[in-house]
């Protein structure tokens, strides 16, 4: 396949992508919580209050603190910079998948095929993670960057592998933890339980046992710089048991406990393993595995025992294995499974073909049903915020005081598609959706979300005389309401369906 040709492809993933994840958008979803943090970065005085519940999260992960260095390095927008890291991350995603299904040693069909599979976007069972997404998230990149470390190990190269794996640790920790977990237990095979059996090139030999001599070495810092995390680092004060308050504050993500999903969704999971390790014996009988897939097998099938391991530390609530998310090991299996799907329906050209073709319509016609028939207002992409009457407030709640409190509905966010934190860069007394996910991380934070839910509920029947409970309990500012609340206040802001007024 020539260069051109590639570069197509590349172009073609890129945009049905992006279709099939309903548009590329700025500022929805979990970038609710991390574009605050990056602009809390770039202005330290914005957030004065809502800053304890931003780093509780962020202290964890360093993407925001590179995402204000590019906006300040480069001079280019927060927006522009998102929308390139997307891009980025799904060239990177697409080209990893590649030498993935190369360094396996797969057809340019299969390669191909797994290509448009990957187009479909779709929720990995009970992990509360999506195969796509439609915006910038650090956690997509680090995935990516995960994909080609197992590219990496398939082809032998440990060490490069661990490297990938620390490097997108960077990025979002627990992403690049089961990506070193497979990656880990492979290495280990390959150099410990199977000594000598990896087919080296001609002279790299001494590169290899270079390479194995680093990873033994490196092994050392790694678990005393995982114990120092434990015992006195980031990961301190988490091998607690988590109390039913705690608890209550997020007791709608039921993806965080396995013992309370529904059958369907152990047996989905379930069945990644399975199909791996058909297809993988499939390929050894026809002599086409490679040397470095039995490890790669080996270290997918090694998460699954990990995950199978945490479901009786999640059962007795302990705050690490809740935080952790291990149930998102099923989506590298995920992309496993794919992968090797792939290629089993590429065994003869006339079979590979169909199957391109259909993936292809398949996929294009999704893209084209999501943008156009089920949401027509939505666009391919839109790099800055909306212009609705939602944000035409927001915006002028930008022009006033950094210091603003700002009450609004509870959910504002998926009611009205962008918070007030990311909307206006302003604290806000309560954003229920991320607000309850950030709360896993922190009890005193789980604490505070519970609090504010309670006293906002029923926000469409707000009051005068409620707002100046609310005024005296949290020092507000300003409310926001639908221009269909009267309220004895002065109005400082109205458009056609929203009411700012002055609460102080």
């Amino acid at each position: 396949m020539n260069t051109a040709t590639k570069l197509a492809g590349v172009l073609v993933f890129v945009v049905l992508a992006t279709a099939n994840s309903g548009g590329y958008h700025y500022g929805v979803s979990d970038q609710a919580f991390y574009l605050p943090a990056v602009n809390h970065h770039l202005t330290p005085e914005l957030f004065p209050r809502d800053a304890p519940l931003l780093d509780a999260q962020a202290r964890l992960i360093t993407s925001d603190e590179l995402m204000a260095a590019t906006v300040k390095t480069t001079g280019l927008s927060l927006p522009v910079v998102a929308v390139i890291l997307y891009v980025l991350t799904l060239v990177l995603f697409i080209a990893a998948a590649a030498a993935f299904a190369r360094g396996l040693g797969y057809s340019w069909w299969a390669v191909t095929l797994l290509g448009i599979l990957l187009t479909f976007r779709h929720r990995i069972a009970k992990t509360g993670a999506n195969s796509l997404e439609g915006y910038m998230h650090p956690r997509e990149m680090a995935f990516a960057i995960g994909i080609a470390s197992l590219a990496c190990a398939v082809r032998g190269r440990h060490a490069i592998a661990l490297g990938l794996v620390a490097a997108s640790a960077v990025l979002h920790p627990t992403t690049a933890a089961f990506f070193g977990l497979v990656v880990g237990v492979a290495t280990l095979y390959q150099y410990v339980a199977r000594p000598g059996s990896y087919v080296a090139r001609p002279g790299s030999q001494g590169r290899e046992s270079r390479a194995l001599g680093l990873i033994a070495a490196a092994a050392v810092p790694i678990a005393a710089a995982a114990l120092w995390a434990l015992v006195y680092g980031p990961l301190s004060g988490r091998l607690i048991t988590m109390d039913a308050d705690w608890l209550q504050v997020f007791a709608e993500k039921d993806y965080l406990f396995p013992e309370q999903w529904p059958i369907d969704a152990w047996l989905l999971n379930l069945a990644y393993p399975v199909i791996i390790v058909a297809i993988w014996r499939a390929r050894v009988r026809r002599d086409l595995a490679g040397p470095n897939e039995r490890g790669l097998v080996i270290g997918v099938l090694a998460s699954v025992v990990f995950f199978l391991v945490s479901v009786p530390l999640t059962m007795a609530e302990v705050a690490l294995a809740v935080q952790l998310q291990i149930t998102r090991v099923f989506w590298i299996l995920d992309f496993v499974a794919i992968a090797s799907i792939a290629w089993w329906l590429t065994q003869s050209r006339r079979m590979a073909m169909l199957a391109i073709g259909v993936c292809l319509v398949g996929s294009a016609a999704r893209g084209y049903y999501l943008l156009e028939v089920d949401q027509p207002d939505r666009q391919l992409v839109r790099i800055n915020l909306p212009d609705t009457p939602w944000m035409d407030a927001m915006r002028w709640l930008a022009t006033q005081p950094s210091d603003w409190h700002v009450l609004a509905d509870p959910g504002h966010a998926w009611k009205y598609g962008i918070s007030v934190r990311v909307g206006a860069n302003r604290d806000t007394l309560i954003e229920s959706v991320k607000d309850s996910a950030i709360a896993i991380y922190d009890r005193t934070i789980a604490m505070r979300v519970a609090d504010r839910v309670f006293f906002t509920s029923e926000y469409d029947q707000m009051s005068t005389v409620r707002l100046r409970m609310l005024d005296e309990k949290y020092n507000l500012d300003v409310a926001v309401v639908t221009a269909g609340i009267a309220l004895d206040l002065p109005l400082l802001y109205r458009n056609a369906e929203f009411a700012i007024y002055d609460v102080r």
